[in-house]
């Protein structure tokens, strides 16, 4: 199993495929194996060198508890890392939820390693939602997760959670990510469920800026795992313009 190193944490990821690289960063509980699951990689595996990385504190990678590992800055690092481990100079980064959030830190602190950026189910504006008490904290979070997808919240023991609740807490840094998508001189997508909240706001972003958008059904799960072999075909066409 491969694993790039960096700052001292081993990065897991899968590749399949061979072609242009693809650089896929999961959101938050889920792992690299999920966009196997969803039908992502299959949709693009047939023209594309598909990576799929496990986020620190995730899946295979390591998963320390110290918050200060898990800034943006050194998470983009992580994505980097695996890049230079595949023996690339650039790639076409896609993230979901939180790994739009990654995808972000990387057009932020390595904008010449993007070829191009898709962000999903992530609002780069405004980061974590907001209730009338302010925004979504990391118990209300993982209490919701625990009750409604206990599947995706199980692995989550007390001896890892610092490291989860670390990755969430680490979401609210949004600062400089207009401006990291909007100088990033890639073509960039952003992709949503619609009935996701980050929908309505990074459609109208997308048609005020001139960037690329697709909207497929779904709320921000249902829309990766009951619609993810067509999120991967308009991956694949987003890209394969480039």
């Amino acid at each position: 199993m491969p694993f790039a190193n960096h700052r001292g944490q081993r990065i897991h990821y899968t590749v399949e495929g061979s072609g242009p690289l693809i650089v896929l960063q999961h959101g938050l509980l889920l792992d690299a194996a999920s966009w196997k699951q969803c039908g992502v990689v299959d949709a693009l595996a047939d023209r594309f060198r598909v990576v799929c990385v496990d986020s620190l504190g995730h899946g295979l990678s390591d998963k320390p508890a110290d918050p200060a590992l898990y800034n943006q800055a050194q998470r983009a690092g992580d994505i980097v890392a695996v890049i230079d481990d595949l023996g690339d100079e650039r790639a076409h980064v896609v993230g979901h939820s939180m790994g739009g959030w990654v995808a972000v830190g990387v057009a932020r602190f390595f904008p010449a390693r993007l070829a191009s950026l898709a962000i999903g189910g992530w609002d780069f504006l405004t980061g974590l939602p907001r209730g009338n008490a302010g925004p979504l904290t990391y118990g209300a979070f993982i209490t919701f997760a625990r009750r409604t997808v206990p599947e995706l919240a199980e692995w989550v023991t007390p001896d890892l959670e610092g490291g989860v609740r670390a990755c969430f807490n680490a979401l609210g840094q949004v600062d400089g990510a207009k401006d990291a998508v909007l100088s990033s001189r890639v073509p960039v997508l952003l992709w949503n469920g619609q009935d996701d909240g980050p929908h309505a706001p990074m459609q109208r972003f997308a048609a005020e800026n001139g960037l690329d958008a697709m909207s497929v059904p779904g709320d921000h799960l249902g829309a990766l795992f009951q619609h993810g072999a067509a999120i991967g075909r308009g991956i694949g066409s987003f890209v394969g313009r480039g």
